[in-house]
C-alpha cells in the first residue's frame, strides 16, 4: 500500500524536500512506500489530514531566524485530533531566481513572506526599488517568471525543475537558517524525545503562566521552545505552545501533564515523538 504525504506545493517548495526527506526516513523504518501530495496553502495542508483525506501531512512550525510560522501554530490550535509524529530540522539556502539577465533588471520579486523575511538585507541592498510580492509558497512565484522583470525566491532545487536561471545563492541574510518541519497524522503519536501541547489559561490570573512553567521546572523537565499566540476571542488573551523535552509516556512528564491540566482552561497535547537534524550543525 502507498501511503499518501501532504505537503505544501507546488514542486520545489521546502516543505517539499522535507516531505521527500521524511519519505525515504519512512520507507527504511516502516517498509512503505510513500507518495507526495502538494496542497495550496500551510492550511489547506493540514486540513487535509484532518479531514483524512490523506493519513500524513508534513508542514514547518518554526525558523531560525523568524520563529513560530502562525498559519500552523494557529491550525494545530483550530483543528482537533492533530498529533505530531515526527520533526525534521532542515537548513534553508534561498536562491534568486529570475530571466532578467541582471539582478538590476528586476521590477517585482515573488516569495513567501517567511522567504522575504529571510531575505530583506539582501533585498534592502540589490533591490531597493523592486515590488515584494507575497505568495502562499516559495515556488508559486515560478508562474510569474515568462515576464523577464519578474524574480522569485525559491530552493535551488525549484530552479532546477523549472529551468529557471539562478541569479545568485544563498541569499538568506544569516547562514544558519535551518526551519523545523513537524509530520501530522491523525494516528496517537508514537512517542519520542519531544512532547509538544498547547494551552490557555483562566481569564485574570496572575502568575498564571509562572506557575505553569513551575510544574515542569520543579520536575526537571526542560523547555525548548515556548510561544504565545492570540486566542483570537479578546485582546489580551493568548494561547501558549510548549514543547518539552520528555516523552509524554514517562511517570514525570505525565504527573507534569496532570497538573497543567488541573491548572489550564483548555489543553491540547500533540503527542510524543523524535527529531531528525539534517542540519549538519556540530
Amino acid at each position: 500500500m502507498t501511503i499518501t504525504i501532504a505537503h505544501l506545493g507546488p514542486a520545489g517548495t521546502y516543505a517539499e524536500a522535507a516531505a521527500l526527506h521524511y519519505s525515504h526516513h519512512l520507507s527504511h523504518t516502516t517498509h512503505q512506500d510513500y507518495q507526495l501530495q502538494p496542497y495550496p496553502s500551510i492550511p489547506l495542508t493540514i486540513q487535509a489530514v484532518a479531514n483524512g483525506e490523506v493519513p500524513l501531512a508534513i508542514v514547518p512550525i518554526e525558523n531560525s531566524v523568524e520563529g513560530g510560522v502562525t498559519m500552523t501554530l494557529d491550525s494545530l490550535w483550530q483543528m482537533n485530533q492533530l498529533q505530531i509524529h515526527g520533526a525534521l530540522l532542515m537548513p534553508i539556502r534561498h536562491a534568486f531566481l529570475s530571466r532578467a539577465g541582471a539582478i538590476d533588471r528586476v521590477q517585482r520579486v515573488y516569495s513567501h513572506p517567511q522567504a522575504l523575511s529571510q531575505c530583506l538585507q539582501w533585498l534592502t541592498q540589490n533591490l531597493p526599488q523592486a515590488e515584494i510580492i507575497p505568495t502562499n509558497s516559495t515556488s508559486e512565484g515560478l508562474k510569474y517568471l515568462s515576464d523577464p522583470t519578474c524574480a522569485t525566491i525559491s530552493s535551488e532545487r525549484a530552479a532546477e525543475l523549472s529551468q529557471t536561471p539562478i541569479l545568485a545563492q544563498a541569499i538568506n541574510d544569516h547562514p544558519d537558517n535551518c526551519t523545523r518541519f513537524i509530520l501530522l497524522s491523525r494516528e496517537s503519536a508514537p512517542g519520542g524525545a519531544y512532547t509538544s501541547l498547547a494551552f490557555t489559561l483562566p481569564a485574570n490570573c496572575p502568575g498564571g503562566l509562572v506557575q505553569a512553567l513551575q510544574i515542569c521546572a520543579k520536575r526537571n523537565i526542560n523547555l525548548s521552545r515556548i510561544e504565545s499566540r492570540p486566542t483570537k476571542r479578546s485582546m489580551g488573551e493568548y494561547l501558549f505552545f510548549i514543547d518539552m523535552e520528555a516523552d509524554a509516556r514517562a511517570t514525570l512528564t505525565q504527573a507534569a501533564l496532570q497538573d497543567l491540566a488541573a491548572q489550564a482552561e483548555t489543553l491540547k497535547i500533540f503527542g510524543s515523538y523524535d527529531l531528525v537534524d539534517i542540519t549538519g550543525r556540530t
